[in-house]
């Protein structure tokens, strides 16, 4: 396959390769190669997200980039992610290239490629890449995912959980109380208030959520009467 990619790798030493000789790269751990710029009147909301998965922040170019950044950190098939980890080129009808949006590490060792584009908003050449990329990935034995929207039901739940990502806000105390509490299904606030004030518990909940310890059906909002569950019970 006559592709070349390019990448910064986590030393910030700059680096070229033939696509066959790069799927061992860490991919995950690579700096972006790309910036995010901010300036008066851009299209784009342009930021950073604070990944729990990988303890760093990342950046994003739009709102559904943030969105898919969000989704990937609370994957827990996935235990570390990068944006804009690499430049694919090759040659067609002249020279082209490509930066994917994402790059996350699989807990089975394997690679994931992700790009966002919502819908209508993808031209001849844009798909041309996606295709491009999809074959990359197929022939480093990569998944490819292409995320044009996310449920806004789904969205909604994992954005409110994602509040309560980072590490402190688990207790261990109330953490072993709500696993126990838990056991059998059980609604959310009736089961935050068996395990304690909920006002103390509740955020040690969300965050217990976040991680898969304790789950629910997030297909629908979360409420005080959803039912969750301890993980594997």
């Amino acid at each position: 396959m006559d592709v070349q990619v390019s990448y910064v790798d986590a030393d910030g030493v700059e680096r070229s390769a033939p696509v066959e000789n790069v799927g061992g790269v860490f991919f995950e751990n690579a700096i972006p190669v790309r910036s995010f710029p901010s300036f008066k009147g851009q299209r784009n909301y342009p930021g950073f997200w604070w990944s729990a998965s990988s303890a760093r922040h990342v950046g994003f170019e739009s709102w559904l980039e943030r969105d898919t950044a969000m989704m990937l950190d609370f994957d827990p098939q996935i235990v570390a992610f990068s944006s804009q980890p690499f430049w694919m080129s090759w040659r067609d009808e002249g020279r082209r290239s490509h930066a994917p949006d994402w790059f996350a590490r699989l807990s089975d060792g394997t690679g994931l490629v992700v790009d966002c584009r919502p819908p209508g908003r993808a031209g001849p050449r844009d798909e041309a890449a996606f295709e491009m990329t999809a074959r990359v990935c197929e022939y480093l034995g990569w998944r490819f995912r292409l995320v044009r929207e996310i449920d806004p039901v789904q969205r909604a739940n994992v954005r409110w959980l994602s509040c309560y990502r980072h590490p402190r806000h688990l207790v261990d105390l109330a953490a072993c109380r709500l696993v126990e509490v838990f056991a059998e299904p059980t609604p959310l606030l009736a089961g935050a208030g068996l395990a304690g004030d909920p006002l103390a518990v509740l955020p040690v909940l969300f965050h217990l959520l976040w991680t898969g310890v304790l789950t629910t059906d997030l297909s629908r909002l979360l409420s005080e009467r959803s039912l969750v569950v301890t993980a594997g019970s």
